[in-house]
């Protein structure tokens, strides 16, 4: 477990966004977000874009950011790759 989580938790501290305001904004419990910022469960594919999406309504660079760290390798292998 744990990548999706460990960007979460990434951009959650260094954005001072807090478990609670995320949880709000998605529409979901906050215990669903401790889960996965705690990495005691990894969030799923469609709940990887609802993340997205509300980073997105509070703080772009926050939504941002996470992309780059979930997703980072694989887009930059992929662009080296030329695909």
């Amino acid at each position: 477990m744990g990548k999706a989580g460990k960007a979460l938790k990434q951009v959650l501290e260094t954005y001072e966004i807090t478990q609670n305001r995320l949880a709000v904004a998605m529409e979901t419990r906050r215990s669903n977000v401790g889960r996965w910022y705690h990495e005691q469960i990894d969030p799923t594919g469609d709940t990887i874009a609802d993340i997205v999406s509300a980073l997105k309504k509070l703080n772009p660079a926050a939504a941002e950011m996470f992309v780059e760290l979930y997703l980072g390798q694989l887009l930059k292998s992929n662009s080296l790759k030329g695909e």
